[in-house]
């Protein structure tokens, strides 16, 4: 496998990562919580998904060819809700979302990674975009966590190592490893 074949592999493996932890998070989430706002300078969990939707149907959208920044798109709305704005229509949207991602991702081959994209009128290399994508969505990943986490305190249910279970955890993949 080619360096370039190995980063769209890892790329495609990350964003699913980032899409896994935001759907297992949202899922323990009721409408409520879902909708809530912790004070009145942060964005709720719905603000991220909308916003998050917004940018992937923006930077995926004709990849290749269009400035990720589409004329159409107004981000600064996506961080307004309004009635319609259902947690179904979000994560619908946000589903569609992710569905552009890993369409344009697997229509890559390695020679598009030296290719030349622009995002607001800024070039970037396929790598370059990608990567900028790949942050962007893990940063947004980890704010729907840590809110879902804060909202649900003590009935939140771990992601990952539970609090305590490093050395267990770190013991059975040793021995999964070892043999």
């Amino acid at each position: 496998m080619t360096d370039e074949s190995a980063f769209l592999v890892e790329a495609r493996r990350r964003f699913i990562e980032s899409q896994s932890l935001i759907a297992r998070a949202v899922a323990q989430l009721d409408d409520e919580q879902f909708f809530r706002a912790i004070d009145p300078e942060s964005n709720s969990v719905a603000h991220v998904v909308k916003h998050l939707a917004g940018n992937m149907q923006s930077r995926w959208t004709d990849f290749l060819t269009t400035d990720g920044e589409k004329p159409d798109r107004r981000r600064d709305r996506e961080f307004i809700l309004d009635d319609s704005d259902t947690r179904s229509a979000l994560t619908e949207r946000l589903e569609v979302g992710w569905r552009l991602v890993h369409d344009s991702l697997e229509a890559l081959g390695p020679a598009d990674l030296s290719r030349t994209v622009t995002i607001r009128s800024e070039p970037h290399s396929v790598t370059a975009a990608i990567c900028r994508q790949l942050t962007h969505y893990a940063y947004h990943a980890g704010q729907v966590v840590f809110l879902a986490k804060h909202l649900r305190s003590s009935s939140w249910q771990t992601l990952s190592v539970a609090r305590g279970e490093s050395e267990e955890f770190n013991r059975r993949m040793r021995d999964s490893t070892s043999g």
